[in-house]
C-alpha cells in the first residue's frame, strides 16, 4: 500500500489529522522509566502509542532525538518503528540531502533500513537532490517550504524576483510531484504563508504541519488555511505537548487525554 492510501485509510479510521512526535528526550521524561526499565526509551514510547494509537494518523519520529543517544540508538528507533500499528503513518523527521549520490544512500536508508512511509527533506540542493527520495514511488517526500521556526524568514522570506522564497520553493513542489508523492513542510505558526502555499500547491498536496502546541500556532487558521476543499490532506503534528504532558508513573493517560482534546479541536473545524 502507497502512502497515500495508507494516509486516507488511517484519516477515516481514525478521524483524525493529529500526528503525534515520538521526540525522546531524558530531561522531560518520566525518572521511574530509568530506575525500572533496561529499555526506558523504548517502553516510553510503547506506551505512548499504546495510549494514543486510535486518536492518530501518524507517528513522526525526529531522528535527532536517537542519533544523539549513541550506542543502540538505532535499535530503539527500529523497535519503535516496529511497534507501531500497520495501519498508522510512520514520518522520519531527518530534513536530508546532499547531492545526488548521497542522497541516495539517505533515501535507502530511510525508506528501506527503517522502513519509514514518509520523510522529510531540505530541498536547498535542488532537483537532483530530491529525485532519489521521489524515486520510491509509494513512499512520501515532505519538502521544508515555510517551517515553524522563529527565523525562518531569515532565508526563507528573502525576495527573489519579486517573491519570497518559500513561494517558490512551493511552486517547485509541485514541479517536482510528477509521481504524486510530494508533500510539503509549512509551519502552523505562519499561517498566512500558510494559506499561500495552499493556493499555490493546490488541493492534492499534503501538508506537513508543525508549529501547534508548545509551539503556539493556531488550530483554526491551521485547518481553515492549510487543508483542502474536503477539509482533509494535513498532517498535524504535535510533540511535546502530549508526550511529556505528565512525568507521573501513569503519564500515558495524560498524553492520551491532550491527544483527544487536540484531535477533536482540529475536529471542530473541519
Amino acid at each position: 500500500m502507497n502512502f497515500e492510501d495508507k494516509l486516507k485509510k488511517i484519516v477515516k479510521k481514525n478521524n483524525s489529522l493529529l500526528c503525534v512526535g515520538l521526540d525522546i528526550d531524558k530531561e522531560k521524561m518520566p525518572k521511574h522509566l530509568f530506575k525500572n526499565s533496561r529499555t526506558p526509551y523504548l517502553d516510553f514510547n510503547k506506551e505512548i502509542i499504546d495510549a494514543t494509537k486510535d486518536q492518530v494518523c501518524a507517528y513522526k519520529l525526529n531522528m535527532a532525538f536517537y542519533e544523539v543517544l549513541g550506542g543502540d540508538c538505532f535499535k530503539i528507533l527500529e523497535k519503535t518503528i516496529s511497534y507501531i500499528p500497520n495501519d498508522i503513518a510512520i514520518i522520519l523527521d531527518g530534513k536530508r540531502n546532499d547531492i545526488g549520490n548521497t542522497a541516495r544512500k539517505y533515501a535507502k536508508s530511510l525508506f528501506e533500513t527503517y522502513n519509514a512511509d514518509a520523510v522529510t527533506v531540505n530541498p536547498y540542493l535542488g532537483k537532483d537532490g530530491i529525485e532519489p527520495f521521489l524515486e520510491y514511488k509509494d513512499k512520501f517526500s515532505f519538502i521544508l517550504c515555510k517551517t515553524s521556526n522563529p527565523s525562518a524568514a531569515d532565508i526563507q522570506d528573502v525576495e527573489i524576483s519579486g517573491k519570497p522564497l518559500y513561494e517558490l520553493v512551493a511552486k517547485k513542489i509541485r514541479e517536482w510531484n510528477a509521481f504524486g508523492n510530494c508533500g510539503a513542510v509549512v509551519g502552523a505558526t505562519y499561517p498566512d504563508e500558510l494559506k499561500t502555499i495552499r493556493r499555490i500547491l493546490g488541493d492534492d498536496i499534503p501538508l506537513l504541519i508543525p508549529g501547534i502546541g508548545a509551539q503556539g500556532g493556531d488550530v483554526e487558521k491551521t485547518i481553515n488555511y492549510g487543508t483542502n476543499k474536503n477539509k482533509e490532506n494535513v498532517i498535524i503534528n504535535s510533540s511535546r505537548g502530549i508526550i511529556y504532558a505528565s512525568k507521573n508513573v501513569d503519564f500515558s493517560k495524560e498524553s492520551r487525554n491532550e491527544a483527544i482534546l487536540l484531535k477533536n479541536k482540529i475536529n471542530k473545524y473541519r
